[in-house]
């Protein structure tokens, strides 16, 4: 909520570039739309599309690199999320695949068209040739949390009938096709990563696949589709995700498409990051649990949020043994860029 009229300004770089100079390998930006009109619903949410935004990000990808990092931008629609009349364009509709809210009401939208779906798909996939073209290394596509595309690979908004519609693999069709126009977007070694989760905004307790089975149903079509990278969101990352196995998602993921994953949730604190939506801070925890398993190959990366967003040295701590130095979060840190 840093970036008045879509644009990243000087103060957006400083706090990326701060993180990269401090130790942090790779940067996944905050979510920023993409250039469809029911993306998003805020105007001081980045966008990548439009020159001027287009040129505020270039610039924090060339103070990233000059801190020694690497950065990729998270491209988000939101769909069904949106509230109607909400800017940069209020008379956009709210639109998923079946016109349904997470928590199972639905809102003032409506069900995609195929001009929607073509639409939406052209959208993601000029956003990743652009964010190669401005010095990105590479894309992350947000599948994850109830957002437009985690809308369709769950049963519970997808309600559709068609081609886009019904098993696990016909639900997962449409984020496969956005993967496919994105891999065709951009050059052959530019990595494509996908997140995604089990949760959902409202519904907490939701669940994309219940078995390895149906995970792997849900994944396949995503590798084969590109992505080289997948991003299993979590809110515990030492979770055992099925019963038989301590595997968490990430985990999982990992043998079940042998693609490269990052872990993520709720890693360096003891606490849940639903609790800082209401206000709640969080106390420092340990990570050689996580160390232990990241040397056992179950993961190949760890994403770091709240204890990063506190505190800008946390990765040079971490690799310098300083672990004394870590610092507790406090809600208070999502209001600053700091």
């Amino acid at each position: 909520m840093f970036s008045p009229g879509g644009v990243p300004g000087e103060d957006v770089r400083s706090y990326y570039a701060r993180r990269a100079a401090a130790g942090v390998g790779l940067i996944v930006t905050e979510g920023t739309y993409v250039g469809h009109e029911s993306a998003g619903q805020s105007d001081r949410v980045p966008r990548f599309h439009g020159e001027e935004q287009l040129a505020g990000w270039a610039k924090v990808a060339e103070d990233v690199h000059a801190a020694g990092g690497t950065i990729v931008p998270q491209l988000w629609h939101i769909g069904m999320v949106r509230e109607q009349g909400q800017a940069p364009y209020p008379d956009a509709p709210a639109m998923g695949p079946s016109g349904i809210r997470t928590d199972g009401t639905e809102g003032a939208g409506k069900a995609m068209t195929q001009s929607d779906l073509d639409d939406v798909i052209g959208a993601f996939a000029e956003a990743a040739a652009a964010a190669e073209r401005i010095g990105f290394d590479g894309v992350e596509l947000h599948g994850a949390h109830g957002y437009l595309l985690d809308q369709f690979l769950w049963a519970g908004t997808n309600r559709r009938t068609d081609a886009y519609g019904g098993d696990p693999v016909a639900r997962t069709k449409f984020a496969a096709e956005i993967v496919a126009a994105v891999r065709r977007s951009v050059s052959p070694e530019f990595p494509v990563i996908f997140r995604y989760s089990q949760w959902k905004q409202d519904a907490y307790d939701a669940r994309l696949a219940e078995t390895p089975q149906e995970l792997e149903a849900i994944l396949a079509p995503l590798a084969a589709a590109g992505v080289d990278v997948f991003h299993a969101s979590t809110r515990r990352h030492w979770i055992a995700e099925f019963d038989d196995s301590d595997l968490n998602l990430a985990g999982w993921t990992k043998k079940l498409t042998g693609r490269p994953t990052i872990t993520v949730g709720s890693v360096g604190l003891d606490g849940d990051f639903i609790h800082a939506f209401a206000g709640q801070g969080a106390p420092v925890q340990g990570i050689d649990e996580l160390l232990d398993r990241l040397e056992r190959d179950e993961f190949d990366m760890v994403a770091v949020g709240r204890a990063l967003l506190q505190d800008p040295e946390w990765a040079a701590k971490v690799l310098a043994g300083r672990t004394d130095e870590l610092k507790p979060y406090d809600a208070s840190a999502v209001k600053t860029l700091s």
